[in-house]
């Protein structure tokens, strides 16, 4: 079986699996991310490909990279969690393992895969959110993934929603993953510990008495036990995470959202109110179709099997022609016929 590789390449770790054309996942295999040398990345990419080989017949690598990679869908522009800056990642592992690589943000390799096998599924267009420390995003348009004319399109979460409110990492102020992720449910919990609180102490008794090892998971636990300040943190995150949908509704008018990341997770408790507020700011709310807001279906993996899968496409769209078929198209010159196709 002719199968793609898919690498979901992260600030921690490097996810791997080979992916058929149905976007299951048949081997996986997980390398902590080496952040210091681009070089050994690129070593880790090759150890994996040759890992693999031993078993699959490999037609091409999807490489899904957490951070911007240029409209070619060659280069990493910059990568805030890795030392990439306009890295030539897809020659790069090309040369190494004598394949064809495509290159995409990660982002964009899990919007693709929740439009062919996931959560949207026969949508033409379609947003995905993720929520994890921050707020990453893709754009299914017209069943084409969209890049923007730069190839960093769908950085949602750096969208200003408070001027002059929270700092964000980025440099900016009041960006909307500061209200709508894992972060903000990282910092509560954090704070609760260091003011002693009864939730506080509790979170600090699961985190092994670290407050820094307090996270956004250690409080959608909670919630699902039925924590009634948990659930009204999350509920927290959801209204601000509808208000915002609904203003990338009025710009874009996908007929689905697709929440995905850590914090989804949280299943109806994060939907339900991101979906009452999405209504309640909806423009011309009452009077057009609402898109639905639903939650991604392929989990952790869904950026492998997007990457891998828009290789494999991609790859059969550049495959050359066999030698067979270039003869045939040579007779025809000859003749001025058409080349008759194989059956």
């Amino acid at each position: 079986m002719v199968v793609s590789l898919g690498i979901d390449i992260g600030g921690t770790k490097i996810a791997a699996g080979i992916v058929d054309a149905d976007g299951r996942v048949l081997d996986r295999v997980r390398r902590d991310t080496p952040t210091t040398d681009p070089l050994q990345v690129i070593d880790a990419i090759a150890e994996i490909t040759e890992l693999f080989r031993k078993e699959h017949h490999i037609r091409a690598i999807g490489i899904g990279a957490a951070g911007f990679v240029d409209a070619t869908q060659s280069t990493v522009l910059f990568a805030p969690h890795l030392a990439w800056r306009h890295e030539p990642l897809r020659d790069a592992v090309a040369r190494r393992t004598r394949l064809p690589v495509l290159v995409d943000n990660d982002a964009n390799a899990a919007g693709w895969a929740e439009w062919r096998f996931g959560a949207a599924q026969n949508e033409t267009d379609l947003v995905l959110i993720t929520l994890g420390t921050g707020i990453g995003g893709a754009l299914v348009i017209d069943g084409q993934p969209y890049r923007g004319k730069f190839g960093i399109a769908g950085e949602f979460g750096h969208m200003q929603v408070v001027p002059g409110g929270l700092s964000c990492p980025c440099g900016n102020r009041g960006c909307w993953e500061q209200y709508a992720s894992g972060r903000v449910l990282t910092r509560r919990a954090r704070e609760a510990a260091d003011d002693g609180t009864p939730f506080g102490v509790e979170l600090l008794g699961d985190a092994g008495g670290d407050v820094l090892a307090i996270g956004g998971a250690h409080v959608t636990a909670h919630a699902r036990r039925g924590n009634e300040e948990a659930m009204a943190w999350i509920a927290d995150v959801g209204d601000w995470l509808g208000v915002g949908i609904a203003n990338l509704a009025a710009a874009l008018d996908p007929g689905t959202f697709v929440i995905g990341g850590g914090v989804s997770d949280a299943g109806e408790l994060l939907l339900a109110p991101t979906r009452a507020a999405f209504s309640r700011t909806l423009t011309g709310r009452g009077y057009r179709a609402e898109a639905r807001i639903v939650q991604a279906h392929l989990g952790p993996e869904a950026g492998l099997i997007g990457a891998a899968d828009m290789a494999r496409l991609t790859a059969r769209r550049r495959r050359p022609a066999s030698p067979g078929a270039r003869a045939r198209v040579r007779a025809a010159a000859r003749t001025g016929r058409s080349p008759r196709p194989r059956r």
